[in-house]
């Protein structure tokens, strides 16, 4: 499987594998295994980061994954061998390669005017809601710098409400 193969797949169905929005990180770790793990803010804050190489999750409280990127902008792409059939794909693709290979899958995208400003631009994909934010150096052809699926807000039972409210 190749780069293009990997993006086309989350823009058409938000997946990448068993990683969406909204799953449990444990549906998650059950066919990747155990994650890295980082931090969003402070040490003991949730959401968590946690990832597989270049693929990053934000992680609920609750286990629910919140957000999906996968971060392109490196020159090899470091995924889990079971989402890519291999551990590394070549990184740094081409905004008209994109584009083409998009349209090819017969995937709509649009501009995407809110992350579009001097020295990147950014697209959406119609069916999953993935933005692919490319950075413009000099006069260089464009660059997929990262993929992100759109924030998965849900009612966290683990959650209470503060007080007074």
């Amino acid at each position: 499987m190749e780069i293009l193969d990997v993006l086309t797949g989350l823009a058409r169905t938000g997946h990448l594998g068993p990683v969406a929005n909204g799953v449990t990180l444990a549906s998650v770790t059950a066919e990747f295994g155990e994650p890295w793990v980082g931090a969003v803010g402070h040490r003991n804050e949730w959401p968590r980061l946690v990832g597989y190489g270049d693929l990053e999750l934000a992680v609920c409280r609750c286990g629910a994954v919140v957000l999906v990127c996968l971060q392109t902008w490196r020159e090899v792409i470091d995924l889990p061998p079971a989402l890519a059939g291999r551990p590394a794909l070549p990184g740094q693709p081409y905004y008209t390669d994109v584009i083409a290979a998009l349209d090819r899958a017969g995937c709509p995208w649009r501009p995407y005017p809110a992350l579009t400003f001097e020295g990147q631009r950014s697209v959406e994909a119609e069916p999953s809601g993935a933005v692919f934010t490319f950075e413009i150096v000099d006069d260089e052809e464009p660059v997929l710098n990262v993929v992100c699926l759109p924030p998965h807000h849900h009612d966290c039972p683990t959650t209470a409400a503060s007080p007074g409210s």
